[in-house]
């Protein structure tokens, strides 16, 4: 088997995608626009992008079959100083746009691409304790994730921080140990749906219930493609006493270094 995942060939091998699949209504008023990405994302505060010096902006994904191609595209865009930017996420391969703005919104998040603002007026985020959850699920370096770090660091061991296991694979884990090829996972209790202290949220529960199932099953399909190409994910609740964390850590990495 190849150390190496492929890129997904894509639900249209054979045949151009239908427009359903990616090419929204013409015409649509901009606040009907927005919305629809603030639904895909999980709300205008999960759309910020930093341009650098303080200054954030509000991010959109737009989807593009390009000529002779029968790939849907996604790719981040912005703007800034009066011009467009954008930057290509990845491919998507749903069978509807909505599905597919999903999925490729996705693929920002686990590359890291956006950071978390104040909330907007209509946000998804509805409350102030939503908002307070949102705003604590930071691109990288939380506080139980620094905290890991340390206490892992304390036990002497080595690491590397924020990057992709395998390549082709667009999710990025806390802590990569590539001699023993052990990827740590800080997993939040709210967005990774633990089962001791998840709470569903009563406003948009439908929305939530859909987007927490999402993630748990983004999770084990990250730790099955691990497995797969011979790594072993190992994942850690927020909630769980951090040197107890820490030396669970240290004994399975030593374990499979010294193998």
């Amino acid at each position: 088997m190849s150390d190496e995942l492929e890129m997904p060939s894509g639900r249209w091998a054979d045949k151009a995608p239908p427009l359903r699949a990616w090419k929204g209504p013409a015409g649509l008023p901009r606040a009907v626009r927005s919305a629809e990405q603030d639904k895909a994302s999980g709300g205008r505060i999960r759309r910020t992008v930093d341009v650098g010096d303080g200054v954030t902006a509000c991010a959109s994904i737009e989807l593009k079959v390009l000529p002779n191609t029968r790939r849907i595209r996604a790719y981040l865009r912005w703007s800034f100083k009066g011009k467009t930017v954008e930057k290509y996420v990845g491919e998507v391969s749903e069978t509807t746009r909505t599905r597919n703005l999903e999925a490729a919104w996705r693929l920002v998040f686990d590359q890291r691409l956006v950071i978390v603002s104040e909330k907007p007026a209509g946000s998804w985020a509805s409350s102030p304790s939503v908002r307070s959850v949102m705003k604590a699920n930071r691109a990288r370096d939380t506080k139980p994730e620094l905290a890991l770090r340390s206490a892992v660091h304390k036990l002497g061991l080595r690491y590397r921080v924020d990057v992709a296991p395998l390549k082709g694979l667009r999710r990025r884990a806390d802590l990569v140990f590539t001699h023993a090829k052990v990827a740590v996972f800080s997993d939040g209790c709210y967005w990774h749906g633990c089962p001791e202290h998840h709470r569903p949220s009563h406003k948009n529960s439908n929305f939530w219930k859909e987007k927490i199932s999402g993630n748990k099953d983004r999770d084990r399909d990250t730790d099955a493609q691990l497995a797969d190409h011979g790594w072993l994910a190992v994942r850690v609740w927020e909630h769980e006493e951090v040197e107890a964390a820490a030396n669970r850590i240290a004994r399975v990495v030593r374990d499979r270094a010294g193998r």
